[in-house]
């Protein structure tokens, strides 16, 4: 596997930044690895364990190095599948794998919905779907609380809030969007207000992601494959019972994977998962 290389592509609305790092001698579909609205940094690692194959990894619109050239405030899965779609055309090399993570496993799935020919392999990893969760109602209003947290107090007070919906073991409480934001220096957050209203996180993709509808009449009919992941650490936290009522409505049983949601992780973003093991599951999914 060479050095990554970088790219830039003009999308609507956007300039898409995607690292390709190469491996001419593998005969296995491009392999591509991504989240939202985690960035490609948080790919390196795991990408480091297929040096056989060639790995492509992006930043979504609006996160870190791809930034929107519209001035929106909110990114949709169906404008994230569109960007995919688009870069998997720029690559002209026929289907992709992918392997998605958090919210880019609902832009992928919203992907495979419509353009099912250019993926043969999705391993979706625990897609914050709420909208298929039994308490999706307490989940939603929390997802809208963070948001509104966020336009009222700014970024510490909102991850606080977070990270606390994201944590919580089992269904989510009735109450749960009224409770109090957790203190942001609690976390290691800020606790003053930038004035800035542009987090990929908690500003432009909260809400669409977490209210999205997939089609899934489209994906069990769709060519790809779809395989959903769940992380042995966190299956009863959100993202992870999610992501096992995703694989019900698609007919499917969910993967386990090591760690909890950022399994995969090598130190990036501060978190560290087991990114070998992750790989070595990975892999066997892709290949089965």
């Amino acid at each position: 596997m060479t050095e990554p290389k970088t790219y830039t592509l003009d999308v609507p609305g956007a300039v898409l930044h995607y690292d390709v790092r190469s491996s001419d001698s593998s005969t296995r579909p491009v392999l591509l690895l991504f989240g939202s609205p985690m960035g490609a940094g948080g790919f390196a690692a795991l990408a480091g364990h297929f040096a056989d194959r060639t790995v492509v990894t992006y930043d979504p619109r609006g996160a870190e190095r791809s930034k929107r050239t519209d001035g929106a405030l909110q990114s949709t899965p169906d404008e994230h599948a569109d960007d995919l779609h688009r870069l998997i055309s720029a690559l002209d090399t026929g289907p992709v794998d992918m392997f998605a993570s958090s919210g880019g496993a609902v832009n992928a799935l919203a992907l495979a919905a419509k353009h099912p020919e250019q993926v043969r392999t999705l391993v979706a990893h625990e897609p914050p779907a709420a909208q298929e969760l039994p308490d999706r109602e307490p989940a939603l209003a929390a997802c809208v609380a963070i948001h509104e947290t966020y336009q009222r107090n700014g970024f510490g007070p909102a991850l606080a809030k977070f990270i606390a919906l994201v944590s919580h073991q089992g269904p989510i409480p009735a109450s749960f969007a009224d409770q109090p934001a957790p203190n942001p220096a609690d976390f290691g957050l800020p606790t003053e207000d930038d004035g800035s209203r542009d987090d990929p996180l908690v500003g432009q993709n909260m809400i669409s992601c977490s209210h999205y509808q997939h089609d899934f009449g489209a994906l069990r009919a769709a060519s790809t494959r779809a395989v959903v992941a769940v992380g042995a650490e966190s299956s009863e936290m959100m993202a992870g019972r999610a992501g096992v009522a995703v694989a019900g409505r698609l007919g499917t049983t969910p993967v386990t994977f090591p760690g909890g949601h950022d399994g995969f992780l090598g130190g990036q973003y501060g978190s560290t998962g087991d990114p070998a093991a992750f790989a070595t599951t990975l892999r066997k999914v892709l290949t089965d």
